[in-house]
């Protein structure tokens, strides 16, 4: 799977790139058929601490998987968001078994 990371309005350091790209690979021992990934990671303008945005969009057949998460890093943003790809992942070959 490709990972594609997209740091907006600011550079990100390897550690928060391989962080990323380890997180969203671990989908594939979900569901073998995802594509590849796009990973957005940016700052949101308000003056609160939560305001780190880590936005995932898994390509899979058919159709994609999208998770938006706003914590106070981008760790913690794209492990929820990570999480959240795995119940629509698991929600998702659910609704294929069923058909």
């Amino acid at each position: 799977m490709t990972v594609k990371i997209q740091s907006v309005h600011f550079d990100a350091d390897k550690k928060l790139l391989s962080h990323v790209e380890e997180k969203v690979n671990k989908l594939n021992t979900f569901f073998d058929a995802i594509i590849g990934s796009d990973v957005t990671l940016k700052i949101d303008k308000s003056s609160s601490t939560d305001n780190k945005v880590a936005e995932i969009r898994v390509q899979i057949p058919g159709n994609d998987l999208f998770a938006k998460r706003q914590c106070r890093t981008f760790e913690e943003a794209t492990d929820t968001a990570v999480q959240a790809l795995k119940q629509q992942i698991k929600k998702h070959k659910e609704k294929i078994k069923g058909l």
